[in-house]
């Protein structure tokens, strides 16, 4: 245990230029995850799903433009405007990279194609992969700019909150979207956006839900040797007051992966069958036995 110790003392951190490499990789690589999911799904299928993705596919169909084009239009002012409205030059080099390189990649893709065309399988699909790019670029704290920024200004200068923001400005487009091009198709677009909210989430936190356990014990020194001994996790004491007794009591907290749930509860109830026990979804653990920051 000593020397396991000392290991995970002794790793360092990436490097400065290793971590510059890592985060435009993830850059490069989620903006063309974001433009081919554009050109493969979304286009053809008249999906607007929000942002300046939406706004260039209403454009493109209405009045011919290419989307590309549609993109740097209201990519690049908008990231001048939030350098002078936001305050200085915030969002720095890694949202500028993403900001022109995702319309890029929708221009050199711009004939790529599936080969059918289907609102339900576009909205589904396009929201993965528009899910996973975008999931991608946040993991390196950067953006792809577009409605995201107009966003921020929205919010200084109204003090709305970011969020709803956000879905005004993505309303705003759905809600055109089905003035153009029909109520059903406006209503995939939801769709597109809920899978891509969901898909973006899996992306930051991961699908490996880990699970927390609070447990109200009248044997506590038990359950928690216990679960020390044989699942091997820790156990940390909450002070708690109970409501209908008035008593000060500790409640025990536990965080264990899926697997190890069962086993838990067995534990659990082998020494307390009257334990108050409480599980619920961890959506992301960092720490020692779980995932690395």
């Amino acid at each position: 245990m000593m020397m396991m110790a000392k290991a995970r003392r002794g790793q360092q951190p990436p490097s400065t230029k290793v971590q510059a490499i890592i985060d435009y990789t993830y850059i490069l690589v989620g903006a063309a995850l974001v433009a081919i999911a554009f050109n493969l799904f979304l286009l053809p299928n008249k999906i607007a799903s929000g942002g300046v993705s939406g706004i260039s596919t209403i454009v493109a169909h209405l009045v011919g433009i290419e989307p590309a084009f549609t993109q740097w239009a209201f990519n690049i002012p908008l990231f001048i405007l939030g350098i002078l409205l936001l305050g200085g030059f915030k969002y720095g080099l890694k949202t500028l990279v993403g900001t022109i390189f995702l319309p890029f990649v929708v221009l050199v893709t711009r004939d790529w194609s599936v080969g059918f065309v289907d609102p339900l399988l576009g909205a589904l699909f396009g929201g993965i992969g528009v899910g996973l790019g975008i999931g991608l670029v946040f993991r390196a704290s950067a953006s792809t700019g577009g409605t995201d920024l107009a966003a921020q200004i929205i919010q200084k200068y109204t003090g709305l909150s970011l969020g709803v923001a956000v879905f005004l400005i993505d309303g705003l487009i759905v809600i055109t979207s089905a003035v153009a091009f029909g109520i059903e198709l406006a209503l995939y677009a939801l769709i597109s956006l809920f899978v891509t909210g969901k898909t973006v989430d899996i992306v930051q936190m991961g699908v490996g839900y880990a699970k927390i356990a609070l447990i109200i014990s009248n044997h506590q020194e038990d359950v928690q040797q216990m679960i020390l001994r044989d699942i091997d996790r820790g156990v940390t004491k909450l002070s708690g007051y109970g409501g209908y007794t008035n008593e000060e009591r500790d409640v025990l907290m536990c965080v264990v992966n899926q697997t190890e749930v069962t086993k838990l509860k067995q534990v659990v109830k082998a020494v307390d069958p009257k334990a108050f026990v409480i599980v619920a979804n961890a959506t992301e653990v960092l720490g020692e036995g779980f995932k690395r920051a």
